[in-house]
């Protein structure tokens, strides 16, 4: 229902609905792309829950200005915002996997995918029967407020162990990070260009 909100709020013509459309869409996700290894870094440093408590507050507070704005500036600004504080499904991936005990690692990774992936399927199904009912705003709160509940389970519900500090040892060369460490950078480029 983008493209019907991306009209309501002043796009004229169905080449600028469609432009505008997909710069809004895609927003999220460059956006997303762009602060990913940021929250990683952050989450190995201070703890997989506090970077998921971070991605669920701000994505509630932004999806829930969403249905608030008046111009598609607006709109393509927040939904910056949105990628900006994202993060969720990879860290809840990661919190899982360093949490679960290895013997049930498989499984339990295996039902958080199934729940990210039936979450994709109903998500946009319930998006797209919503806004004739109750209107395309209204949807928009919903979804901020569904996702504000994912906010306090996360906050009140999930226990992170404490991670074992290493041994002490002599201080080591700095060891490499990020981009260095990809010995063959090419198919990565080619999946960045490509989408």
């Amino acid at each position: 229902f983008l493209p019907l909100y991306v009209e309501q709020l002043g796009a004229e013509g169905h080449a600028a609905i469609v432009q505008w459309s997909g710069i809004a869409y895609g927003a999220t996700f460059f956006a997303a792309a762009l602060v990913a290894p940021l929250w990683g870094r952050l989450g190995d440093r201070y703890g997989r829950k506090l970077m998921l408590v971070r991605a669920s507050f701000g994505m509630a507070i932004c999806m829930s200005l969403t249905g608030m704005v008046e111009t598609v500036w607006q709109l393509v600004l927040l939904r910056l915002l949105i990628g900006f504080a994202g993060g969720y499904s990879s860290g809840s991936t990661i919190l899982v996997a360093m949490q679960t005990p290895k013997e049930r690692s498989g499984w339990a990774l295996g039902v958080l995918s199934a729940g990210i992936t039936a979450g994709g399927l109903v998500g946009p199904l319930l998006g797209g029967a919503l806004p004739p009912v109750i209107g395309i705003r209204a949807t928009f709160l919903l979804s901020g407020g569904v996702i504000f509940l994912a906010f306090l389970a996360t906050t009140f519900l999930i226990k992170e162990s404490p991670r074992p500090r290493p041994a002490e040892a002599a201080p080591a060369a700095k060891p490499k990070s990020g981009w260095s460490q990809i010995p063959d950078k090419r198919p990565v480029a080619a999946m960045l260009t490509t989408g």
